[in-house]
């Protein structure tokens, strides 16, 4: 976002010459004169022709540097909204885990364990990955997680710390998408890599226990029910 606003600055700073170059030129040649007498205004006359002509060259150059710089400011700004509104093509597992998922404790800040602990099963289902995810974060105490079923969708991004576990990840976006930050729930499945790939986008249920993994960071794993391979969906970003 830093960058997009010095971009849309340049612009605007490229657009103020032009205006100064247009107030110069009037300020030059734009007013009327009151002639005290006739014999000034024939003498104007005669030399208004030849003056003419340099005035319109001048007139024709600050046209010029006018259509150069709106162009600019054009390209500058379709830079910008470009920056925000379209998604690189590489947010996949490689750049989750170049990021580390869930260590963005400001795309954590969602659902509280406070508001999740009074609702009802129906909210439950229509939690994302997000909504989990910082539950996960906040708590780990397994009684919270009891009876409550995950339905998730997110692409599969490998752990790193044990090779039975896998996260159901989504990337949040909180300003641009060049700035998204992975979010994951962690899935405990022995030999996944033989039913799923990294990358591939799941629709995963089930309940949540504690990791049977010895060598994992997350206690406590969404341990699969049903999972099933699904497309991506048309927006893969969480807000």
């Amino acid at each position: 976002m830093i960058a997009i606003g010095m971009l849309l600055s340049l612009g605007v700073l490229v657009l103020a010459p032009s205006s100064r170059d247009a107030g110069a030129e009037d300020d030059g040649h734009g007013h009327d004169g009151h002639a005290p007498d006739g014999h000034v205004h024939e003498h104007a006359a005669e030399v208004r022709a030849p003056a003419e002509r340099p005035r319109r060259r001048r007139r024709g150059r600050a046209a010029a540097r006018t259509a150069a710089v709106a162009t600019g400011a054009l390209v500058t700004t379709a830079v910008a909204v470009s920056l925000v509104v379209l998604p690189p093509a590489t947010l996949t597992s490689a750049t989750a885990g170049q990021r580390d998922v869930n260590s963005s404790t400001a795309s954590l800040a969602g659902t509280s364990v406070e508001d999740a602990a009074s609702a009802d099963a129906d909210a439950y289902a229509a939690f994302s990955v997000l909504d989990w995810a910082g539950l996960l974060r906040q708590t780990s105490d397994l009684s919270f997680f009891e009876g409550k079923t995950a339905d998730v969708v997110g692409f599969v991004v490998p752990a790193g710390d044990d090779p039975d576990v896998f996260y159901v990840s989504r990337f949040v976006v909180t300003c641009c998408a060049v700035d998204a930050q992975p979010v994951g729930v962690p899935v405990h499945l022995v030999d996944w890599r033989s039913q799923v790939s990294a990358d591939d986008w799941l629709d995963v249920s089930g309940g949540f226990q504690t990791n049977p993994s010895r060598t994992s960071s997350d206690p406590i794993a969404l341990v699969p029910d049903e999972l099933e391979k699904v497309g991506q969906p048309s927006d893969p970003y969480l807000y």
